[in-house]
């Protein structure tokens, strides 16, 4: 079993309601759901992912290194620019992602809560002679996020990963209660999670599972380098990208919005003319509420589903929008 992240000490603040799978060990809420989406979608407030596993790879040779291993191209990274990667397996499945900067001396890379023990044994596993060391800082450094707008003062010991979606901080377990009081308002991880869904962002874990290949999810171009060298998994992506097209494909959901409860992760998705005793075409990966679009998801379905049809999450009615191609 993976080894949990320790329990954050902000679950403390009030209001604080504790998350479920995957995301035990920080905060859903503080309280007012659609106020903190609110919040972040304005620039404000943070949000404690204290529960991500935390990596650092040190070494002269870390980059070099990484890049035989990575689907990005990594070897020439320059400090202080982010990039995000996967590593697939031999077949071309997505087996772990992380999102990663240099900066100048240390890689630091965050991953999916508990992932960062199978990471590092990977990891370890293709060391071979190269000048790298590899360790696990999950227990010393907690994950803070600060989203896109946000002007608040990064503390002077916090490592930065800069996105157009904001500043991910490494930042040292002891000062996160410190850090919250200077940075309110806590935001939960839900808020953060309905903002993910509405740009089409996939999540290790929730948009995949174990025949996912990067086509599928739109990670082309953002976690993996269509013109770097060879890396584990490269033949599957060169070749559907080249000579053929993915099983299946990430489409957005607009969900009913009379529906009391939300479809769960692995909800079957079917053709609404079908009805809920048709075939299976997908599932639901993750759903939310917007504080805008009302309930929304993601899901994965075969990518013969014609675009324009209006297609059941469950019982609940759903119309799409494309985000893979077919």
């Amino acid at each position: 079993m993976p080894r949990p992240s320790p329990a954050s000490p902000l679950l403390s603040l009030p209001g604080a309601v504790p998350a479920e799978a995957p995301d035990e060990g920080v905060a859903a809420h503080y309280g007012d759901l659609f106020r903190e989406q609110r919040a972040l979608a304005d620039g404000a407030g943070f949000v404690d992912l204290s529960h991500r596993g935390v990596i650092t790879v040190t070494g002269a040779e870390r980059l070099s290194w990484l890049h035989l291993l990575l689907t990005q191209h990594v070897s020439d990274l320059p400090p202080g620019q982010a990039t995000e990667a996967l590593i697939l397996s031999a077949h071309g499945h997505i087996e772990h992602a992380v999102s990663l900067v240099d900066d100048g001396e240390t890689t630091w890379m965050h991953t999916e809560p508990g992932n960062q023990e199978a990471l590092i044994a990977y990891l370890e596993s293709m060391k071979f002679f190269y000048r790298a060391e590899v360790a696990d800082r999950t227990d010393e450094i907690a994950v803070v996020h600060l989203p896109a707008g946000s002007i608040a003062e990064v503390p002077g010991n916090a490592v930065v990963r800069e996105t157009a979606h904001g500043r991910d901080l490494f930042l040292p377990r002891a000062d996160l209660e410190s850090f919250a009081a200077d940075h309110s308002p806590a935001i939960g991880v839900l808020a953060l999670e309905a903002l993910r869904v509405e740009a089409h962002r996939p999540r290790l874990g929730l948009e995949t599972d174990h025949r996912t290949i990067p086509h599928e999810l739109g990670w082309i171009g953002t976690a993996v380098h269509l013109q770097k060298g060879c890396y584990r998994g490269q033949e599957t992506v060169a070749r559907v990208h080249n000579l053929g097209k993915p099983p299946r494909r990430l489409v957005f959901l607009h969900l009913d919005g009379s529906e009391v409860h939300l479809p769960p992760h692995g909800t079957p998705v079917r053709l609404a003319s079908d009805g809920e005793e048709g075939r299976q075409l997908g599932f639901i990966t993750t759903s939310a509420r917007h504080h805008e679009l009302g309930p929304i998801a993601l899901a994965l379905v075969k990518r013969n589903v014609p675009v324009d049809a209006p297609l059941m999450a469950g019982s609940t009615a759903a119309a799409q929008e494309v985000v893979v191609e077919p």
